[in-house]
């Protein structure tokens, strides 16, 4: 019992340092990505390469003047940031990020929780820190700061429940929410669920975007038209905490993509890493992996960021309850007969036959979902209008 709980402590204290750690280096990351892909040198005089900008960018939001609007709600204005921080920390904890790590107490699972309820607890308290934003646009006593919290509580109320329901089709696959479940069900079967639920992850792709208030769905810090949105009258660290709760979200987001389609720390055509008895040498390779997968997703979120146009809101709040809502309701009923059709008609168990079989189904909802959408005459929701 000692040795699980000391267990347990290092997993938090490792898993917090290196993801404050990693999203200090990931804001370098996305600037060095937008100069090179505009074709500049981005930041590159503090320390080697600019290895040193994110440390010289903390000491001066350390050292930077704390400023408050003189007619805000001082405990709520203080409070707000911390809010919106927590759920970016604690939403990471029940992802698996490597196979069991073995010692001479014994062997150690490479997650801080294996919840049973896994990404439900994601989707629960990952959505818990669109209240800090409410209450920093509250708080501040200014309208410009008001109107971006309340964009965000209606954008994220909007592709919340797109993003849950999508996750419903990994559910009817897998059969179980814990997230190291899901990976051993990938595992055995040989398939990722990137495959069979190719619609679903694209739904939970786009709204993963949304949820992380990541252009082009970046409303409700919109400079054109609210100055700076929620965070206006914020300075110093408590305007970083928005900012590290915003890229640890996009970590936790780009983890639970690779976790739940991509087979997690699963290394692709071997079996090796899921059987035989756990060693160092696989712990390693596998976290390795996970990082790769992980990584790549973080990439996608930088370079739609410094590619697309920002939505005007009206399409922002189309695009969830016109189409990717109604589309979740009915991808799952049809994923859902597919799947009994599969299982109680023709006995067949997940595997490759199965996936391959439902991955057919999806191209062709793909397809239909393409010639659906007709390049935005239902996404913008005013085109009609405007013509006539």
């Amino acid at each position: 019992m000692t040795f699980f709980l000391v267990a347990s402590a290092i997993k938090v204290f490792l898993v917090l340092n290196l993801i404050l750690v990693g999203v200090a280096l990931l804001t370098l990351f996305e600037r060095r990505v937008c100069a090179w892909m505009q074709d500049r040198l981005g930041p590159n005089r503090v320390g080697p390469q600019g290895l040193l900008q994110p440390a010289a960018d903390g000491l001066k939001n350390f050292l930077k003047e704390e400023t408050a609007p003189a007619m805000a709600d001082k405990a709520l204005f203080t409070l707000a940031p911390i809010v919106s921080f927590i759920p970016a920390m604690l939403t990471f904890g029940v992802i698996p990020f490597a196979s069991p790590l073995p010692t001479k107490w014994g062997v150690v699972p490479m997650v801080v929780a294996d919840l049973p309820v896994g990404f439900l607890y994601i989707l629960a308290i990952s959505s818990l820190g669109v209240y800090g934003i409410v209450l920093a646009g509250w708080a501040s006593n200014n309208k410009y700061a008001l109107l971006g919290g309340l964009r965000a509580s209606a954008q994220m109320i909007s592709y919340e429940i797109a993003l849950g329901m999508s996750t419903v089709a990994v559910l009817l696959l897998a059969g179980n929410v814990t997230l190291s479940q899901v990976i051993a069900q990938q595992q055995v079967a040989h398939a990722w669920f990137i495959v069979p639920l190719t619609v679903a992850f694209l739904i939970f792709f786009i709204s993963a975007f949304a949820e992380t208030n990541r252009l082009p769905f970046d409303l409700p810090e919109a400079e054109g038209e609210l100055i700076a949105g929620y965070h206006t009258e914020y300075s110093a660290m408590k305007f970083s905490m928005f900012y590290i709760a915003e890229y640890s979200n996009m970590v936790t987001a780009s983890a639970l993509m690779a976790t739940l389609f991509f087979g997690g720390w699963d290394i692709p055509f071997t079996t090796w890493d899921s059987t035989g008895d756990p060693s160092v040498f696989k712990t390693l390779a596998t976290l390795a992996f996970f990082s790769i997968k992980t990584f790549f997703f973080l990439f996608t979120f930088v370079w739609v960021r410094w590619t697309l146009p920002r939505f005007r809101y009206d399409q922002l709040m189309a695009l969830g309850w016109k189409v990717l809502l109604p589309l979740a309701l009915i991808y799952i009923t049809i994923e859902a007969v597919a799947i009994w059709f599969f299982r109680a008609q023709l006995g067949w168990a997940y595997g490759p036959g199965m996936a391959w079989a439902l991955g057919g189904l999806n191209f062709v909802l793909l397809l239909v979902l393409v010639l659906w959408l007709d390049r935005g005459r239902i996404v913008s929701g005013s085109v009609q209008e405007e013509a006539a």
